[in-house]
């Protein structure tokens, strides 16, 4: 369907192009507008002519309305968009993006030294893994020493639980946080 969406557009283009270049030389007065006229007239007079018109455009309108109201995307791509899809001999397994960031989320939570986590993967055509991890630590925290054990652990951990390679795992500290010291 979609050579054939892509040849529609093309048409339809192409016809939008020539009645905005007659539109502008009527306007410049390069064009008669009897001319014009009497063309319009012969082509919805005539049976055959105007029978063509109409197909094309209901194609047209059809066209329109799908590309208004319907998504382009193939099933596929919506895939692509919700996880990584995995086939074996026995069957399909679709890991989703969800999975992989609670995942990412308890490896980062198991740290002491990290109070709060948000978690973004993003996945590619090729099933790449891009980690993004936002955190707030609390102000025991060695920010260098934590982010390479985080990354390491979280790579080692998506693999071993997805079998998935981890190519980047990005690590932003948004905020550190006080201990909470007692009253007294």
């Amino acid at each position: 369907m979609k050579i054939l969406e892509k040849i529609a557009l093309i048409i339809y283009s192409s016809i939008m192009l020539i009645v905005s270049m007659i539109l502008c030389l009527l306007v410049f007065g390069w064009l008669d507008i009897g001319l014009v006229g009497n063309v319009i007239t012969t082509v919805i007079v005539e049976e055959t002519s105007s029978k063509i018109l109409l197909g094309v455009s209901v194609v047209f309108i059809l066209v329109s309305i799908k590309c208004i109201f319907f998504d382009g995307g193939s099933k596929e791509q919506m895939n692509e968009r919700q996880g990584i899809l995995l086939e074996n001999e026995s069957g399909k397994l679709m890991i989703s993006k969800e999975t992989i960031q609670n995942l990412v989320n308890s490896v980062a939570l198991n740290f002491q030294s990290a109070e709060d986590v948000t978690t973004r993967v993003e996945l590619d055509k090729e099933n790449n893994v891009r980690v993004f991890v936002n955190l707030i630590v609390n102000e025991e925290a060695i920010i260098k020493d934590l982010s390479v054990n985080l990354q390491a652990k979280i790579k080692e951990k998506v693999k071993t639980a997805t079998d998935l390679e981890v190519k980047e795992v990005n690590i932003t500290v948004k905020k550190v946080a006080p201990t909470q010291q007692e009253t007294e």
